[in-house]
């Protein structure tokens, strides 16, 4: 269980830069890129409007004081001119109340597609890594970048960046109109929003450090509560509930003590641009009320500065909290990146134009399996494969035997190309399994594990695994395996809604489901993996029945601990840490009195 805080090495590792974070997301905002071109486009007027506004309220002060106005009031009375400004500013809001809300809707919509769009992409390549990745990720790791770091990556358009594109418009276009109207009054403010904005870049990077702090503590806090939740059966079997609440607890505070964090830093923004927006507003009335006095400045012209000096913090403001915005979702596409930077270690060969694929190929009913010089190791120095050789012959059937931690699985799991070889080569029919598609490789093999995984659905559609195989077929294959009672008894037959993992299912009988799986695809290789170790005495003798069809005119490859049920195999490979230390028949293991001998006497000394 993790509850470790992540090292300060980790967090200090160079951190890829934001313009190379963003050109992540510049092929998802391709494929929108209408909308966003739109919704870009309707900032235009919304800036104009925002900026018009104070003009029009300090013309209208103007206008009551009898001092110069622009030149479309010149000549009108007050009644009249203040007409007119009204229903200027009345267009105005009327902009800014449609336009915002359309604009609004098109970013978010946007943003929502885009989403869509990565966490396609991330699942997809997540689903293509190597087992190897997920030996060493924690699910609930992974769920948090898939969920949650996904969702914070929508606000990095829909209230991030293209807000942010319209506050630094505004306010480009406020101070443009500033500088029109009266250059020393547009400079304090200028000379004002300069430093503070330096002042938000470096609250915003601290901010950055402590929202990825943040979403690591938040990643172990899910990795903690999947992992108590999958074993909860072991947690209440040995009473581990007060201490697993007690790690709990420890990892929720340094959870709780990062966020703390990012709130300090966004607190810090809020209150640093309060302060300057009154010293802002201050400003200009210290400065304008000079001026004023030495006829120098219009008191219109003053009014709508004290507005300006408003509206252009306002937009700072706006600017910072999505910023903050910004930077949450640059965290979390940080963390989206290092998944889809991870490597995939098993590919398919690149095949030239034309060249059929292995699938192509014809096979014989049952294949050929032969281990060259074979060493893997989970770790780089550590093999617990060494130097593999033996040759499985069409229609052989042949079992895996050894003590604990001798390489059986890892066999297995090296022919499936779950993990590739260190060393040597693993042929199919005389074809290196690296130089076949993957899916043509497993598509001639089934295999049978101890614990047979079922997901939610019906039952019909746990034995098809999504592939178009009609109901007849399924029928035939439940038939073939001896299967097809114990799913008739159930409530809906082949439609019966199974719970996720089947746990309306006995062991037994979701093993039973495993069998189906595997005769339905008609393989050339079957490999059975502790295949009955769960089932009953009455369920194995149904099962060993329907294998003597199933494994007819078939490669097969067969773990099993109890080696009273690989008596009848054509050969057994003993295994010893690693390495190939006995081979051929039952009896003439017994002969050699090795070390099948010896686990072969002792199993039926405690039996």
């Amino acid at each position: 269980m993790t509850t470790a805080p992540l090292p300060e090495a980790e967090l200090r590792r160079p951190r890829p830069t934001d313009l190379r974070l963003f050109k992540i997301l510049i092929p998802h905002a391709k494929r929108n890129l209408k909308l966003l071109v739109v919704s870009l486009l309707l900032l235009i007027p919304l800036a104009l409007a925002g900026a018009v506004q104070p003009i029009i309220i300090g013309q209208a002060v103007a206008l009551a004081k009898q001092e110069p106005v622009m030149g479309f009031l010149q000549g009108k009375s007050l009644v009249n001119g203040a007409q007119l400004l009204i229903w200027l500013l009345v267009l105005t809001q009327a902009v800014q109340l449609a336009f915002s809300g359309i604009q609004g809707f098109l970013i978010q919509k946007v943003g929502q597609r885009i989403t869509a769009s990565i966490r396609d992409d991330l699942f997809g390549h997540v689903t293509s890594l190597a087992t190897r990745f997920f030996d060493r990720t924690p699910v609930g790791r992974l769920i948090t970048r898939l969920t949650s770091d996904v969702d914070a990556l929508g606000d990095v358009f829909s209230t991030g960046a293209i807000g942010a594109i319209s506050d630094l418009l505004t306010m480009l276009v406020i101070l443009v109109v500033m500088f029109s109207l009266q250059w020393q009054l547009a400079l304090l403010l200028l000379a004002l929003l300069l430093p503070v904005t330096g002042l938000i870049i470096y609250f915003q990077q601290q901010y950055r450090v402590a929202n990825y702090r943040s979403r690591e503590e938040l990643s172990t806090l899910n990795s903690t509560l999947q992992e108590n939740i999958v074993g909860i059966n072991v947690v209440q079997l040995f009473r581990r509930e007060k201490f697993n609440a007690e790690l709990f607890k420890t990892i929720n505070l340094r959870y709780v003590k990062e966020v703390d964090r990012t709130i300090f830093f966004d607190s810090a923004v809020s209150a640093t641009l309060e302060w300057i927006a009154l010293a802002a507003i201050g400003g200009v009335l210290w400065l304008g009320s000079l001026l004023v006095q030495g006829n120098e400045l219009e008191f219109g012209i003053l009014t709508s500065f004290i507005l300006f000096a408003q509206r252009l913090f306002d937009p700072l403001r706006q600017f910072a909290e999505r910023f903050t915005a910004i930077q949450a979702g640059l965290t979390a596409l940080e963390r989206v990146s290092d998944i889809l930077n991870e490597p995939i270690e098993i590919r398919d060969p690149v095949r030239l134009a034309g060249q059929p694929s292995s699938a192509a190929q014809p096979r014989t009913a049952a294949s050929e399996i032969r281990f060259e010089h074979v060493s893997f190791g989970y770790k780089t120095d550590d093999l617990v494969l060494r130097d593999l050789n033996f040759t499985i012959r069409p229609g052989e059937k042949v079992a895996l035997v050894g003590p604990t931690g001798a390489g059986k699985s890892s066999i297995i799991r090296l022919l499936c190309r779950l993990y590739e070889v260190t060393e040597g080569s693993i042929l199919l029919d005389g074809q290196d399994i690296r130089e076949m598609a993957q899916a043509d490789l497993r598509q001639q093999m089934a295999v049978i594990l101890q614990d047979g995984f079922l997901f939610a659905g019906n039952v019909k559609g746990n034995i098809t695994l999504g592939e178009p195989y009609s109901l007849e077929q399924v029928k035939t294959a439940a038939a073939q395996t001896n299967v097809a009672q114990f799913i008739e008894r159930l409530p809906q037959g082949y439609d019966t809604e199974l719970r996720q993992r089947g746990t309306n299912l006995s062991g037994g009988e979701k093993q039973l489901l495993a069998f189906a799986r595997a005769a339905i695809r008609n393989p050339s290789i079957l490999v059975l993996d502790e295949a009955t170790a769960n089932l009953d005495v009455g369920t194995e003798s149904i099962i060993q029945e329907a294998l003597e069809t199933l494994l007819t005119g078939r490669t097969a490859i067969i773990i099993a601990h109890r080696l009273s049920t690989i008596r009848s195999v054509d050969r057994i490979l003993v295994l010893k840490r690693g390495e190939l230390v006995e081979s051929g028949n039952h009896d003439e293991l017994l002969a050699q009195d090795g070390l099948y001998a010896s686990l072969y006497r002792l199993q039926m000394l405690e039996a």
